[in-house]
């Protein structure tokens, strides 16, 4: 690597704060193969010097974030008893395809800063970020490939990967097309959600659990128990977008930009009389939009009852994590879930489902629940 080059290890966050006992339990275990996930990342971006593609790619992983997709195929390895070797290479892949869709998802989102960086479009222009997007997309399949495990196995890693993106894809695809919809009942935004959000969570452990020698059906199973995850996640993202700080260039980006949140979702659901209002406020122009106004959308989200909707809708994906037969049959894999998602939950712990108003999840009426949609099947 020349002197020139980014590193590649992962930056702290703006904010630091001391992490809880659950969140020590992933990091203390996985830390020191995530620095051999680090190294199989760059190794595969290759080591040409003054090669451009490298020198993007290598930039945009620099800007760090918590590792949380290879931290989870490294657990779920570790809790299914895969050889730490070949879940190193998968933890890879998994980080690897979602910085790829980061990439790309900056571009389509006009995002000029991510983690208090310039993302790689607003530094290198909108072409060369599409060709750091797509050389990102297909070093997950050389990180496979590297692998030195059977046949059959590497073969069905390569299906998973595949499928996994194409997945990803969809559901980006779908949230775009959340922004020209008259109406956006849950199912539709939980579409787009397990889609881009959720295939990646169950893509990291239905890997690990091939890995471990988990049969093809046994591994889809543990997969979907991590897609609703994948929800938890996003709907954490649109709630630390407009009430925390996600390290972008100016708070509640989701509003300017006009994107159909959860918050959005929800707000239109219990007060459907301001979907004008709330539509013209999302089409309109980034530069036209004002911070009075969107202060404004945000402080109706609280008051009118969508934040502690969301919030209650992130503490029923936990309940029924806690829940699952499936998971309970592996005490250590749902051990990780359970810790992934209270992770999860950290940056907004300062807006609770108790002090948003909804001390139980079963308290949120039944119509505003999200939907469950199967989108795995186990011979997929």
């Amino acid at each position: 690597m020349s002197m020139s080059s980014p590193s590649l290890r992962a930056t702290p966050e703006s904010t630091p704060r001391a992490p809880d006992s659950s969140e020590r339990v992933i990091a203390s275990s996985a830390d020191e193969l995530i620095a051999r996930v680090e190294e199989v990342m760059e190794r595969l971006t290759g080591d040409a010097s003054g090669d451009l593609t490298r020198e993007m790619v290598l930039e945009h992983l620099a800007t760090g974030g918590k590792r949380f997709r290879a931290r989870l195929a490294l657990e779920a390895g570790r809790a299914l008893g895969a050889e730490p070797s070949f879940a190193v290479g998968w933890a890879a892949a998994v980080e690897l395809l979602h910085n790829a869709t980061l990439v790309h998802d900056d571009i389509q989102d006009g995002d000029t800063i991510r983690r208090g960086k310039a993302t790689v479009w607003a530094r290198y222009g909108i072409e060369q970020a599409i060709n750091a997007g797509d050389f990102l997309l297909m070093l997950p399949y050389l990180a496979v490939a590297e692998l030195d495990c059977e046949p059959a196995v590497k073969a069905r890693l390569m299906t998973v990967l595949a499928r996994s993106a194409v997945d990803c894809v969809r559901g980006q695809v779908y949230e775009l097309q959340l922004k020209s919809l008259e109406e956006v009942p849950w199912q539709r935004y939980l579409r787009a959600v397990r889609g881009k959000t959720g295939a990646l969570l169950a893509m990291a452990v239905e890997g690990s659990a091939l890995l471990a020698g988990r049969s093809v059906d046994e591994a889809a199973a543990f997969a979907a128990c991590f897609f609703p995850l994948g929800e938890l996640f996003q709907m954490q993202d649109d709630v630390l977008d407009l009430y925390g700080d996600k390290g972008r260039s100016e708070q509640a980006s989701d509003l300017y930009e006009g994107k159909v949140s959860a918050l959005v979702v929800a707000h239109l659901e219990r007060h459907p009389e301001e979907t004008t209002w709330l539509r013209a406020l999302l089409s309109a122009p980034r530069y036209a939009t004002s911070p009075d106004d969107v202060r404004d959308a945000v402080e109706r989200m609280r008051s009118g009852g969508a934040l502690a909707d969301v919030l209650g809708h992130i503490a029923a994906v936990e309940h029924e994590t806690r829940s699952s037969p499936v998971l309970a049959a592996e005490p250590d894999l749902q051990a990780t879930a359970l810790q992934l998602c209270r992770m999860a939950q950290l940056p907004i712990a300062h807006l609770t489902v108790g002090a948003a108003g909804v001390e139980d999840p079963n308290q949120i009426p039944r119509s505003v629940r999200p939907c469950r949609m199967n989108l795995v099947t186990p011979s997929s």
